[in-house]
């Protein structure tokens, strides 16, 4: 009798690359917005935005080079992100994880993907948060992000998926995780310098609208808009004499005429039966 958790994922449903939106394409279409005046935190860098994600929805069902998991230490898997992703990859993953022995927070350590849709899984141990040392926390989250992206890195792979790292059970606050990840990642592409051995693509994965819309106002702080991609929706915009109002405004003047016009027929033809009577 087989093992239902060995039961293939049902292909329909992966997501692929091409279906993720990055943040170009968020601001164009005007889901995200350039931050206030003074809050950007870098500069504007065109090449950045065509290269990081924010997708809602199943980490597992992605269709790129690596996904991370939100691990606890033993890499044997537990409850959330954890223990969906080794449910959905199947029991080879927990016979590789067996052999890695363990992994320190803050760190991270690379496996095969076996029935899941991305190639390679990158298992990172996140912080469980504390409010009486918010600084080594913090530390340590970064670190989760770094290290994942140097694995990724060194073993050539162009894609990777993040969760938002400690903030399921382990509590580290949404909007401070998520300014980590987002500063980690930027401070990233800073340094690259003119390695060939770059990241295409950096996806944020949320699961709630929450979270979601978190990213969504943090985002522009980090990778700001450029020129090129606030200058095509305005250049989409209606000028004021192609406007709706203008063309309204028009359109009433035209109806006054004619109005004023068939007025002023109609009393000269009151006129004309006046004096013939």
């Amino acid at each position: 009798m087989s093992d239902s958790s060995d039961e293939e994922v049902p292909m329909n449903r992966v997501v692929k690359l091409s279906e993720i939106s990055t943040v170009a394409q968020l601001y164009k279409s005007s889901i995200i917005t350039a931050p206030a005046a003074g809050k950007a935190k870098f500069k504007p860098n065109a090449a950045f935005l065509d290269r990081v994600s924010l997708f809602q929805g199943d980490i597992t069902k992605l269709e790129v080079d690596s996904i991370v998991n939100a691990a606890n230490k033993s890499l044997l898997g537990g409850g959330g992100v954890d223990g969906a992703i080794h449910k959905a990859a199947g029991r080879q993953l927990l016979e590789e994880c067996r052999t890695l022995n363990g992994c320190d927070t803050g760190f991270s350590k690379i496996t095969g993907a076996y029935r899941l849709p991305p190639k390679h899984i990158i298992h990172t141990v996140g912080p469980v948060y504390s409010v009486s040392s918010v600084d080594i926390k913090a530390q340590q989250l970064a670190s989760c992000y770094q290290t994942s992206i140097d694995v990724a890195v060194t073993n050539l792979l162009r894609h990777i998926a993040f969760p938002s790292v400690s903030t399921g059970i382990y509590g580290y606050p949404i909007e401070d995780a998520t300014h980590i990840a987002l500063n980690v990642v930027r401070k990233h592409f800073e340094s690259e310098g003119e390695s060939s051995a770059k990241l295409d693509r950096v996806i944020f994965v949320v699961w709630s609208d929450k979270d979601k819309m978190v990213y969504e106002s943090l985002i522009p702080e980090y990778f700001p808009p450029s020129d090129e991609v606030k200058l095509e929706p305005v250049a989409a915009e209606k000028t004021e004499e192609d406007s709706p109002h203008r063309q309204v405004d028009e359109e009433r003047e035209e109806v006054e005429k004619v109005e004023e016009s068939v007025t002023e027929n109609t009393g000269e033809d009151e006129k004309k039966e006046d004096v013939n009577n």
